[in-house]
Order: structure tokens, then C-alpha cells, then sequence
């Protein structure tokens, strides 16, 4: 027999998949009968601004840029960091808001992340001169946050290939590579000791502190692209902060802009990118290929999404020629959480046929990419 207590726990449990399903719906008309109050109320009128009641969407934000601040103000108290940026995502995408982030009070209410980093370099040009330091400040928060994230283990990740790229024959206890050690001496294998007695040690040397390696980091600037251009710029600042990699970064969509010299401050190559226009994926290869002095060391990333407004044929021919030289090609159909996205497929297909596997890489994954380039040996293709 159920005890009261047990009714007691069950008629909780029911009114709460009630109140449950009532926020999933939305609207007083779904058939639970249930009235919510409180901060249950209040995460509702939220979420109705927004997605409007019954499924319907409707720009119940209004137009004006106070009442989207307080609406901002609003979600950041009911929802966690990764639900209230979802919901700016959407807020700027289904009702047209782009224009109001223009705004400096707005800017400030917002909860900054790479996707809204994107929305505001797309606006760059467009941005008056009293939002532009707000916005920088918000595009630096993310930047600083990304670096915490990706700059020790990308220069710990990318020291260690660096090391191991120089072969020595006298190497440290510690430094001995004993999978090429054991094949270099397989001919001294004891049977009735079961070993191999080692007369050539084959070790990793320690990379100087000159230049050992050049990476050219080629960037499509295409709207598209946009959280890959947040995430390369953030790289591409920790790879020139490192004496022994130089770094080139050049950024294209019809024309080619070389932000080399602005590497120092990744906020300062994320304003001088322009996302969005066309794309001449031919164009900008042609420059980095000028660029290349040491092809058996120098590694070129390619990041783009593949449609190409240029010459088909001489894009793939430059690749073929740049490999053919020495230089390891690796191209990235986007460098970002998000995984693949839309991308030319013949032409990902031909890169492939060229030895030059075209992939969706994480950040988190970036360094290992980057290592295997460096090192001349298979990438860690997902």
C-alpha cells in the first residue's frame, strides 16, 4: 500500500513535469493548466520576448535599445552564460538587432562571446566613433578569454615538435627517441636475450632559439567565417609570441590584406579584417606563395570554406606546386566549436587527391594539428 507520504512526493513530481512542460510550450493556452509565478514568471516573459508564445515568433522586444538592455539584463539573471548567449544569437538573428549593437549602453549589457565578436566585426565599418572603444573592449574580453584557454598549451604542445624536429645522434637519457632507436640497431637483436643491444642512439635535439620554423596562416574573411577569423587571430598572436616559429598572417576575401605587423595585439588584427564580400582563394594563395623563402620549413594554413570566386585551376596548381616544393599545406574548413560548415566539396575533394586532407578542426585540437605540420607527419584529421 502507497503511504501519504508517497502521494505527497508524487503529486510534487507531477506539478513539477506541469510547471515543466508549461515553460517548454510557452503561452496559457497549452492544455497543463498550470500558472507559473515568481521567477518561474519571469524566465517565461523572457523567453516569450524572444520566441514568442505558441511557437510563433515575434519581435516582442520592441525596437528600442533600452528596452533590449533590460531584456539582456533579464536573461543574464535567469539563465546560465551558455543559455544567454544562444539567446542573443537568436535575438540578433531572428529580429534584426544587429543594428542596435551599434549602441554603447547595449554593447555593455551583452554577454560576450566569439559569435557576437563576429556580428560586431561585420558592423566594423559601419560603427560610430562613440561605440567603437566599447566594442573593442568587449572583442578583448573574448580575446583574453581565448588565450587563457589556448596559449600555454599551444606553446607547450608546439616547443616540444619544435625539439623533436631536430634529430641528434648524441642525445640525453630523456631525450632518446626509442621507436627510431630500436629500428636503427634491429640488426643487433639477441635472440637468447631477447633484445636489442642499442650501438646507435637516434634522439630529439633541442631547438635553438633561431627561427626554425615559418607558418603562414591564410585566413578567409568571408561572413561565413566568422568564428574562424576570432580563433585564428587569437593563434596566430600566441604563434608569434614564440622566438623559434615566424608567423605570418594574411587575411582575403576578393583582395588580400597582409596583418603581419599587427600580431602583437590580436584585437588590432580582428579590426582590420572586413568580414564578409567574395572570395579569391587564388589571389591570396599566389601572395603567400611570394612569401615563402624556406619551403622545407615553412607550413601554410589554409582556412576557408572552399567557394572559390577565383581561378579554380590555379589555386589547385599552386597547392600542388607548394607541396611539391616541401612546404606542408594543411586547410581548415573552419577553426571553431561549431564542427564543418557548409563547403565546396569538389574542391575539398581535390585538395584531398593533392595529399591535402581538407577538415573542420576545433581550437582545442589546433595544436596537435599544428605539431603533426611542424613535425612532417600524419595530421590528426577527426
Amino acid at each position: 500500500m502507497t503511504g501519504t507520504g508517497d502521494s505527497a512526493v508524487a503529486d510534487a513530481s507531477g506539478e513539477d513535469r506541469l510547471r515543466r512542460w508549461r515553460m517548454v510550450l510557452g503561452g496559457e493556452e497549452d492544455g497543463t493548466g498550470c500558472v507559473l509565478g515568481g521567477r518561474d514568471a519571469a524566465m517565461d516573459t523572457a523567453l516569450s520576448a524572444l520566441y514568442g508564445r505558441g511557437g510563433q515568433r515575434s519581435a516582442g522586444l520592441g525596437g528600442s535599445a533600452p528596452h533590449v538592455a533590460r531584456w539582456l539584463g533579464d536573461i543574464r539573471t535567469y539563465f546560465p552564460s551558455s543559455v544567454v548567449q544562444i539567446m542573443q544569437r537568436d535575438a540578433i538573428e531572428r529580429l534584426g538587432l544587429a543594428s542596435l549593437l551599434l549602441e554603447p549602453e547595449m554593447l555593455e549589457a551583452v554577454e560576450p562571446d566569439v559569435h557576437l565578436v563576429g556580428t560586431l566585426l561585420s558592423l566594423n565599418k559601419a560603427m560610430p566613433e562613440t561605440t567603437r572603444e566599447t566594442a573593442r573592449a568587449v572583442v578583448r574580453k573574448v580575446v583574453e578569454q581565448l588565450e587563457e584557454r589556448l596559449a600555454s598549451r599551444t606553446r607547450a604542445t608546439l616547443t616540444g615538435a619544435l625539439d623533436r624536429s631536430a634529430r641528434t645522434g648524441r642525445p640525453r637519457h630523456a631525450d632518446i627517441d626509442w621507436a627510431r632507436t630500436i629500428r636503427a640497431n634491429l640488426k643487433n637483436y639477441l635472440p637468447e636475450h631477447r633484445t636489442v643491444v642499442p650501438e646507435r642512439l637516434v634522439g630529439y635535439g633541442r631547438a635553438a632559439r633561431a627561427v626554425k620554423k615559418e607558418v603562414i596562416l591564410c585566413i578567409d574573411q568571408s561572413g561565413s567565417m566568422a568564428a574562424s577569423v576570432v580563433h585564428a587571430s587569437v593563434f596566430g598572436a600566441v604563434l608569434a609570441s614564440m622566438r623559434s616559429i615566424a608567423t605570418r598572417l594574411v587575411v582575403f576575401d576578393t583582395a588580400v590584406v597582409d596583418l603581419t605587423d599587427q600580431l602583437a595585439d590580436p584585437v588590432d588584427v580582428l579590426f582590420g579584417t572586413q568580414l564578409g564580400g567574395g572570395t579569391d582563394i587564388n589571389r591570396a594563395l599566389a601572395y603567400c606563395q611570394s612569401k615563402i623563402t624556406r619551403p622545407a620549413d615553412t607550413v601554410v594554413v589554409l582556412i576557408s570554406d572552399l567557394y572559390e570566386g577565383g581561378i579554380r585551376n590555379e589555386m589547385l596548381g599552386r597547392v600542388a606546386a607548394m607541396k611539391a616544393s616541401g612546404v606542408e599545406f594543411v586547410t581548415l574548413l573552419a577553426l571553431s566549436d561549431e564542427g564543418a560548415p557548409a563547403y565546396d566539396r569538389e574542391h575539398a575533394t581535390a585538395l584531398a587527391a593533392l595529399g591535402v586532407p581538407a577538415f573542420a578542426c576545433t581550437p582545442d585540437l589546433f595544436p596537435d594539428v599544428m605539431a603533426a605540420a611542424l613535425e612532417k607527419r600524419p595530421l590528426p584529421v577527426p
